[in-house]
């Protein structure tokens, strides 16, 4: 069977591998004056495909039932595609997901589980609180390839500076 025909009928085993090579969980923290302590926790889970792989995200949405496809950027190698999952309700379904179906690749895994702890957090509003928000970030800094995160410099500085 072709892979365009095998793509056609999505099946959980089929999204878990997709999203080991292609998906990202991602949590950014964002300074915004207006919020309670100034900053906001944006949780997201993403998969980037070029245009002409946009019908694969699709799919995607369409297994889940949420989410969003969007352009992720334009520039001069073309136009790349997004699905999109924020907010807590949708996000949640989707760690129901991938604790039923564990990823497949050890960094994919626990860039997952750490998301999962901050997506818990967030349910429980500690995000909200100082001490919360200083616990997500931390957490967050240990995603990824380790983002360098405008809230932990500016809090270094706040606690360092004599009062």
């Amino acid at each position: 069977m072709s892979a365009d025909h095998q793509q056609e009928r999505l099946d959980a085993n089929w999204i878990v591998g997709f999203v080991d090579g292609e998906g990202c969980f991602h949590i950014s923290i964002n300074k915004i004056n207006k919020m309670t302590l100034g900053w906001q926790v944006l949780p997201e889970f993403r998969i980037v495909q070029d245009q002409h792989n946009e019908h694969i995200l699709y799919k995607i949405q369409e297994y889940f039932g949420f989410g969003t496809v969007t352009v992720n950027r334009k520039d001069h190698h073309g136009i790349r595609k997004e699905f999109r999952v924020r907010g807590l309700k949708n996000l949640n379904q989707l760690l129901e997901f991938f604790r039923e179906h564990p990823l497949k690749t050890t960094s994919k895994q626990q860039n997952f589980e750490l998301f999962s702890i901050v997506i818990e957090k967030m349910n429980k509003r500690e995000h909200l609180t100082q001490d919360g928000l200083d616990e997500i970030a931390e957490i967050v800094s240990k995603m990824n390839r380790h983002p360098r995160l405008k809230y932990l410099e500016s809090s270094e500085t706040i606690r360092q500076t004599p009062k």
